[in-house]
């Protein structure tokens, strides 16, 4: 499975002219060797290459990292300028999009006459597809956050703090296995339900209004992303209407969602709805983002997306509404791209719920 995943990176060694190629983002580490620690690296030729850890990560790198060559090393730079050397690599492709300026003249310092070969965020389109391991694992703690959802969703009443929901939904997932929160829970009720991004306050919850509940867990480095918009009590017709736009958007996006559909069509059938019912301009955000061993990574769902949905693609569809001073509302599943469509990994109904 790992060497599969490697053999991904061969078309950047080709088009790059590349005789080595160094890996040291956690993610893309983890993705590539399988190793779950927090800091190592991994030089790459076509045919194989070295996995570089400290004393720290040896033990773990041995049990995790079972076909690269695995050196110890208690100063990196100068493991992988030895390495480069040793291998005769005269172009070493590096990821610009999460290597220093302090990490890359490291590297130009040790190795004179070596060329370093930026590689930008295309480097991070080879996790874009997930394999059938993967696929299993993001449904798994997909079913696992939606089920701690539903397990707490009794404590939603009025006079709850938007935290202390917040808090328990956290304990639930870690009591159904969960390794942590994949990212600050929103909770953003009433007016607070404007802001995309309002993580739990101190607020109290209050009968009337809409909450915006926006959470995901993590396990074995794969995570989780829904949002669920709630009535609490009885609420008023505009806000019926703001729920049902964001559903109907919802719906229809997803309802489209097929291998060869660009991304940027897929956000446009979602944001003209929403337009054409006279919400147009409280919709700011991309309709979606991939989901994977990254809570944000590619392909980006949003008008400015130049990519093309491709079977084996996860990502979310979240349209929402957000008024300020009135309130907001965001609905999101993720889904994963099939031959012919898509299927939901989270589980939780999208229809309008009244606790």
């Amino acid at each position: 499975m790992l060497k599969s995943r490697r053999r991904r990176l061969l078309p950047f060694f080709e088009e790059h002219a590349l005789d080595l190629l160094l890996i040291e983002h956690p993610v893309n580490l983890r993705y590539l060797s399988g190793f779950s620690g927090s800091e190592g690296a991994l030089l790459l030729s076509p045919e194989g290459g070295w996995f570089i850890c400290d004393s720290r990560y040896t033990v773990q790198a041995g049990k995790e990292v079972a076909d690269l060559l695995l050196v110890e090393q208690a100063q990196r730079q100068e493991a992988i300028a030895d390495l480069v050397r040793q291998s005769g690599g005269y172009r070493v492709g590096f990821e610009a999009s999460h290597t220093t300026v302090t990490q890359h003249q490291g590297l130009a310092v040790r190795l004179p006459g070596v060329t370093l070969v930026g590689l930008g965020p295309e480097l991070d389109t080879v996790r874009n597809c997930k394999d059938v391991s993967e696929l299993e694992q993001l449904e798994q703690v997909a079913g696992l956050a939606s089920a701690a959802f539903e397990a707490v969703l009794p404590l939603l009443q009025p006079g709850i703090r938007e935290d202390v929901f917040a808090l328990q939904l956290e304990f639930e997932m870690r009591r159904r296995g969960a390794d942590g929160r994949a990212f600050d829970f929103i909770v953003a009720s009433g007016i607070r339900g404007a802001m995309p991004h309002g993580r739990a306050s101190d607020k109290a919850i209050l009968a009337g209004e809409l909450v915006t509940i926006d959470f995901g867990a993590i396990k074995d480095g794969y995570h989780s992303d829904e949002t669920v918009t709630l009535a609490v009590g009885s609420i008023n017709t505009r806000q019926q209407q703001l729920y049902q736009t964001v559903l109907d958007a919802h719906d229809r996006a997803i309802a489209a969602i097929k291998p060869g559909i660009s991304c940027r069509e897929l956000d446009a059938l979602a944001r003209d709805y929403i337009k054409a019912q006279g919400f147009g301009e409280y919709f700011g955000h991309g309709l979606g983002h991939g989901v994977g061993l990254d809570i944000h990574e590619k392909p980006v769902i949003s008008p400015r997306s130049d990519a093309v949905v491709e079977e084996g693609m996860v990502f979310t569809i979240e349209p929402g509404i957000y008024i300020p001073g009135f309130g907001g509302v965001r609905i999101e599943d993720t889904v994963a791209v099939t031959s012919d469509g898509c299927r939901l990994l989270a589980k939780v109904s999208k229809q309008l719920v009244i606790v």
